[in-house]
This record gives C-alpha cells, structure tokens and sequence, in this order.
C-alpha cells in the first residue's frame, strides 16, 4: 500500500480543521496539522480530530510547511508521498484520492489540483487571486514553456523528490516556488481538475490587500528569478 501523509498548514482555522481532516480518505497514514501562531483553538480541534499537531510561531505558509516537512524527515519511516491542503476547508479533502492518481497510477512525480471555472463556487475565489493564478501561469508558459494552470494550494508530490526541491520559501512564494523547481528539474508533472468553494472565514491573504500585494510580489519575484538564470 502506497503511504500518504498529508501536511497542513493552519493559521486560526478553529471553525474548519476539523471538517477537512476528517473528510480526508482513510487511506492517509498521517495527517499533520501545523499550527502557525494560531489564537485560536485551531491546535486543539485539530487534536482531537486526530491529527499530529505541530507548532511553527514564525508566521507564514512557507514557514508552516517547512515545519511538516521537518517532521516527516526525522521519522524511522519515510512516506512515499506527500499531500499539502490548506485549513480552510475550501478543497473537498475526499478528492484526495483523484489528486494522487496521477503518481499511484501513471508515476507523474508531481500533481495539483488545479481550481477550474466550472468546478469552483461561486466567490470562492476573489478578482486578484484569479488575475493573480493568471498572470503567474502565463508568465510560467511564457518562460518555461509550463503547462500549469493554477497554483492550487491541493497538491501532492512524491516524497523523495519533494526533498530535492530544497524548498526555501517562507511566506507567500511557497505554491509558485514548488512549480517553478518542478519546471527547472524536468520533472514530470500534471493536473487534476478540482472542486473548490468558499472558505470558513476570511483569508489572511487574499482576503486583504496587504496580504495579496505581497503575495503577487513574491509570486513574480520567483518566477523572474527564474527566468533570468
């Protein structure tokens, strides 16, 4: 059987975490929610779910990720992929299965979820997260000639070629630096149509616009890094 842990970064998801780990397949060995500087009680609804808890205080998505990533690395047991969603419960965490079916199947080493039109509620993605998703896909095929759509958050990858990503990120830049060294190692890759909706709560990224102009900020920094090298 193949072994999925899935890692989840949360930043006061209290009202959500729960929902998406408990509708995330039996099939997952793990599930790992980081919890990044919560004030909420995200850490213990997320523990009594089930899941592992971990505590990253160095706030953001980068950080919270790095933080699982850590984890998985000093277990006796190494996984053979890895599944990252977010907290909000806006992904159907039952999809799972449909997200890594490309490498269990096809052995692709990387797949996202890509959130398409028809699939998407209503809202549940605001004007600059969709300009944003892009302008960050057309500048990838532009560039490196990708064949991305989305930086779907819903992604799975194997393990062992997850660590040779070297992923650095901190904050924002985490989805399109994962593409972008995907791109660069000619690794295989693909993607998975899924179905999104509104999240709980309000999005501490997209949902301000400090937040999204320092998203899309690191976004094309990564992405003209890349292109000049």
């Amino acid at each position: 059987m193949v072994d999925i842990i899935v890692i989840i970064p949360a930043y006061n998801e209290a009202d959500s975490i729960a929902h998406v780990i408990n509708e995330l397949p039996k099939t997952v060995s793990e599930i790992i929610v980081v919890n990044n500087n919560s004030s909420d009680e995200t850490a213990k609804n997320a523990r009594l779910a089930g899941a592992t808890v971990l505590t990253e205080n160095r706030k953001g998505y980068g950080y919270a990720c790095l933080c699982g990533m850590d984890y998985v690395a000093k277990q006796s047991k190494q996984p053979d992929i890895i599944v990252f969603i977010d907290g909000d419960y806006s992904d159907y965490p039952e999809e799972l299965d449909k997200v890594v079916a490309p490498i269990t199947e096809n052995d692709f080493d990387f797949v996202v979820g890509a959130r398409k039109k028809s699939l998407r509620e209503e809202g549940s993605m605001t004007p600059q997260q969709v300009f944003g998703n892009w302008l960050a896909t057309f500048l990838m095929r532009l560039f490196f000639r990708a064949n991305f759509t989305d930086l779907g958050p819903f992604r799975a990858i194997k393990y062992e070629k997850l660590k040779e990503l070297e992923m650095e990120d901190k904050t924002y830049g985490w989805t399109v630096e994962m593409q972008l060294k995907i791109l660069r190692k000619k690794m295989t890759y693909t993607e998975v149509p899924v179905r999104y909706k509104k999240r709980i709560g309000v999005s501490k990224v997209s949902g301000t616009v400090k937040g999204s102009i320092f998203a899309g900020i690191k976004i094309l920094g990564w992405i003209f890094k890349y292109s000049i090298k």
